[in-house]
């Protein structure tokens, strides 16, 4: 493909570099080290993108003579064997600004590059135009991988911050695959075609359907990784000690007890061992570069002094993945934190990903590829769950959890630091992962809490995905845990609202994270919430109605069948129940019937269950008609489980038909609960497809909103907080704020201010009677319990008198900031606030006004952009709700006002990301209408680049 004018670099009258623009090395003061970034291929492995300088010559020259004749043809429209020293200089001299080059670099050897020239409407070169010229070369071993396209998108958010908005380029029809990846890239496009060349033209303002791609090879690349993690050929273990007891050792005995059982080749490594050693039958190598095969993954447990050498020697093998049990990384410190990073650079740069370091290690029950490259003694049995937690300690309980209940995975990673596979990368795998039906996490800390919302509601549309949130109320991190300085103070009601609105259910415990997946992985989603209890213990049964109440669901009157009951009341009762149109869900409730041997004294030494229950004790009848009313549920599509006492046989029967049971009723109903709202949530999202939208607003003024922005942003108060710590986040003054949010038809009623009493007399009569006197100091802003608000002012006597009042009460009317607005009408104090949280987004907010709200946290929350379903539940989830709706038969006020206002605000931060935070309290909302009383604006400038750019592994 050719990437300038002229097919012949040695013809191209351009200069080699534009005039007057300094060329620098990666230590230069003009080298963009934004722009370097580790990204993944289409088929898992890792490379790194970044620019070309002076010093990439003989790099240049070596991957030029990799390349075929035909890609040359292709690049040159013309036989092009080998490069001048001009065209060396000139490939590898760039300004960074008009004329930029990026490489993708594999073991330190290029394997692609592009460039791009400025050109003007003329084609010509120039250092004011807005189109460029673009062109590719990848060499013909990594064609195929996705190289171009990754390329695509990381040249083109280079010139669009250059401020180059168009590409052009030059295809020979028979080059298809560079065709392709331009018309797959869903940016704008014009093509043509004379002089036998095709002319492509594409915007750079990224498109839903640039985006989308985007996504989507993301999806693709992230869970090929996890997968070629999962499925090895091959595994080595390095550090395999002749010491029964270490680590290394444990790891190896392990992987032979079902991977090499698999009839695949498991290695054994360790510099010093002795020629001729083995170790469980097999021969240690002193080196991975010793093995006489492939090595598709590497299970290091060397001390971390060592580590460095082992990748190395790992990446000129060719190792493909690295689990990195080794401790002594960031959890450490500062400098464990540096090893960690240089850990991780070292391993993408020879197209590894890394689990760890300080891992518990990696697990697939997949028959075909059984692989246990962890620390747990025993491969799990095989199962539904597809596994993740940062923790080896709990990674550890969650094993022993699931198989004393019975229940196998798919896959489990537990991986430690997580300095570079996360848990985003094992939800892209379990999306695309037949064996995995429901994905459990355990996390503690988000790498990219973004990425996570986004990828975890594309899942939860089809499997559930159950969560425990360590560290729920501290908000700490663990040791070792690296994440950006934006994810690391998330408030944990941006977490709910996180999960909320990607479906993803957050439990407390592990025994409930066990509950909700067991009964959403063995059993049909509940249509609603309507919930019958029937059983042989009247209390048992009333306990369960009340806990189904507790947790907002509809329970009916409990159906108590006595103790006396058999397994064919059971049967009959439980069909009654499944059959009825008015339950979604059943719970059948047992003890052991009267006159069982479970209610006997137990014989010395018989075991005992968990509550003291003897083990053992059953009733083979019940049993019976549950697992006969489980088929029943399944065809009707209503769940079916079993609270029970002293039956602790009973679970064990019962799980061959998929029927969960819980030793107490609270645990069954709080399964139960999580999983009707999670149904809630995939019927919502189902409908929300259809009809959910964001609506066309009248009197927005975009390119308006814009000016002032901009204007705000240029002035010094502005630039001077850009150096202040905790960002460059700026108050704008009221009058601008309410300019601001005009713009976007959000009308705040003015206020004019009174610091003296005649001020105050004459703006009331410019507003109107009746008045409100209040202060705005922001230390009394908001406090009416501090008596800083006068009222329902008809005349100038009473607001003098109120003046007075206030000004000896505050301490003066200037400190008081007192300000006269008109009286708005009657209705129900609430509060609006938009805030862009870093790490997540933008997050707009909903409460009612007041300190009760404020102690209760009766908050709720939405990702923006918002839907008009989405401000519809806002507005209703909060607990004050039923203020809004007509309480105690009170006027129902005007939620479609409140409504559109929510969706304006959104509608705002959404279009302008420089509005840091939108703060809009009180909002009063009346019968009819409502009245902003009081707003707050905090802008701040753009980062230089943002998470929702082109694909990019993290850095931490």
């Amino acid at each position: 493909m050719d990437d300038s004018a002229a097919p012949n670099p040695e013809q191209d009258p351009r200069p080699a570099r534009t005039a007057g623009r300094p060329e620098h090395g990666p230590d230069g003061p003009d080298y963009p080290q934004h722009w370097e970034a580790d990204v993944l291929l289409r088929d898992g492995g890792t490379a790194r993108i970044r620019p070309i300088t002076p010093a990439d010559a003989a790099r240049l020259v070596e991957f030029y003579e990799q390349v075929s004749d035909q890609s040359k043809y292709f690049r040159f429209f013309a036989p092009y064997p080998r490069l001048s020293d001009k065209d060396v200089r000139r490939f590898t001299h760039h300004d960074f600004v008009h004329r930029v080059g990026l490489a993708v670099v594999v073991r330190d050897r290029f394997i692609a590059t592009v460039r791009y020239d400025r050109i003007d409407t003329d084609g010509r070169p120039s250092e004011t135009g807005t189109d460029a010229e673009v062109a590719f070369l990848v060499q013909d071993a990594h064609q195929g991988r996705g190289v171009a396209s990754a390329l695509l998108e990381h040249i083109a958010a280079v010139a669009q911050e250059r401020g180059i908005r168009r590409f052009q380029a030059e295809v020979l029809p028979e080059n298809r695959k560079m065709v392709k990846v331009f018309t797959d890239a869903g940016y704008v496009q014009r093509r043509s075609f004379a002089d036998g060349v095709v002319h492509l033209e594409f915007d750079l303002e990224p498109t839903a359907a640039s985006l989308a791609v985007m996504r989507a090879r993301e999806h693709r690349a992230e869970a090929r990784s996890v997968q070629r993690l999962l499925t090895p050929r091959s595994v080595a273990v390095i550090g395999a000690s002749r010491t029964p007891q270490t680590v290394g050792r444990a790891l190896l005995r392990d992987l032979l007890t079902g991977f090499a059982a698999a009839d695949r080749p498991v290695y054994a490594v360790n510099r010093n061992a002795p020629p001729g050693t083995e170790l469980d039958g097999l021969p240690v190598h002193r080196s991975v570069l010793d093995i006489p095969g492939p090595v598709d993954l590497a299970v290091i447990a060397v001390p971390a002094s060592a580590v460095p050498e082992v990748v190395a020697e790992c990446g000129a093998h060719g190792v493909q993945g690295l689990v990195v049990v080794t401790a002594g990384y960031a959890e450490t410190g500062p400098e464990g934190r540096d090893r960690q990073r240089a850990l991780v650079g070292q391993a993408r740069a020879a197209g590894m990903r890394v689990i760890g370091p300080n891992a518990f290690g990696l697990i697939s029950t997949d028959p075909e590829h059984p692989l246990n490259a962890s620390l747990a003694p025993v491969l799990p049995a095989r199962g539904a769950f597809g596994v993740f937690c940062q923790s080896g300690a709990i990674g550890v309980a969650l094993l022993e959890a699931g198989h004393r209940r019975g229940l196998g995975v798919s896959s489990f990673a537990s991986v430690g630091n997580r300095s570079d596979v996360s848990g985003n990368d094992f939800l892209q795998y379990w999306a695309e992962d037949p064996a995995t039906e429901v994905v459990l996490l355990y996390l503690e800390s988000f790498g990219n809490p973004r990425k996570f919302t986004r990828i975890a509601r594309r899942l939860a549309q089809a499997k559930p995905v159950v969560v425990v949130k360590g560290a729920r109320h501290t908000g700490s991190l663990p040791p070792g845990h690296a994440v950006p300085a934006t994810a690391s103070g998330l408030r944990d009601a941006t977490v709910d609202a996180l999960f909320e609105q990607a479906g993803v259910t957050r439990v407390e415990t592990i025994t409930e994270l066990y509950d909700t997946g067991d009964l959403l992985a063995h059993q049909p989603l509940p249509p609603g919430d309507r919930v019958a209890v029937v059983g042989n213990s009247d209390s048992l049964g009333l306990l369960t109605h009340d806990a189904c109440l507790s947790a907002g669901l509809r329970p009916r009157t409990p159906v108590d069948l006595t103790t006396a009951a058999t397994g064919e009341n059971f049967r009959i009762a439980l069909d009654t129940a499944l059959t009825d149109p008015g339950v979604d869900a059943v719970i059948a409730v047992a003890i052991p019937p009267l006159g069982s041997q479970s209610w006997g004294p137990r014989p010395p030494g018989r075991p005992t269950g968990p509550d003291g229950a003897e083990l053992g004790s059953d009733d083979p009848e019940i049993a019976a008609a549950l697992l006969a009313a489980g088929e029943r549920a399944r065809a009707a599509g209503k769940p079916l489980l079993l609270a029970h006492l002293a039956l602790t046989d009973l679970p064990g029967r019962l799980r061959p038909g998929g029927i969960p049971a819980y030793p107490a009723p609270e645990r069954a109903v709080r399964a139960l609960a999580h999983a009707v709202h999670y149904a809630d949530w995939r019927r919502r999202m189902t409908a929300a497809e259809e009809t959910a939208r964001v609506p066309e607003l009248d009197r927005i003024d975009e390119a308006g909103a814009r000016v002032l922005v901009d204007a705000a942003l240029s002035t010094r108060a502005a630039v001077a907080a850009r150096t202040q710590p905790g960002g460059a986040r700026v108050t704008l003054p009221d009058a601008e704020a309410a300019a601001l949010l005009a713009r976007y038809g959000i009308d705040v009623s003015p206020t004019l201010p009174a610091p003296d009493e005649e001020s105050a007399a004459r703006a009331a009569a410019s507003l109107g009677y009746p008045v409100a006197l209040k202060a705005t100091a922001p230390h009394l802003r908001h406090r009416p319990d501090l008596g800083s608000v006068r009222l329902d002012l008809t005349g100038e006597a009473g607001l003098r008198h109120a003046h007075r009042e206030l000004d000896e009460l505050l301490g003066g009317a200037a400190q008081a900031a007192l300000v006269v607005q008109r009286l708005a009408p009657r209705g129900v104090d609430t509060v609006i606030g938009a805030t862009v949280d870093p790490a997540v987004g933008a997050i707009l907010s909903f409460g009612l006004a007041g300190a009760p709200a404020e102690l209760l946290g009766d908050v709720a929350h939405r990702l923006v952009p918002a839907t008009d379903q989405d401000v519809a539940s806002l507005v209703r989830e909060v607990r004050a709700a039923p203020l809004l709706f007509g309480w105690r038969g009170a006027e129902a006020v005007d939620t479609d006002a409140l409504e559109e206002l929510l969706l304006r605000v959104s509608r705002l931060v959404d279009d302008l990301p420089e509005v840091a935070s939108v703060d809009l309290e009180p909002v009063v909302v009346a019968p009819h209408g409502l009245a902003i009383l009081g707003a707050r604006v905090r802008i701040a400038p753009l980062p230089v680049r943002s998470d929702l750019g082109p694909r990019a592994m993290s850095t931490l």
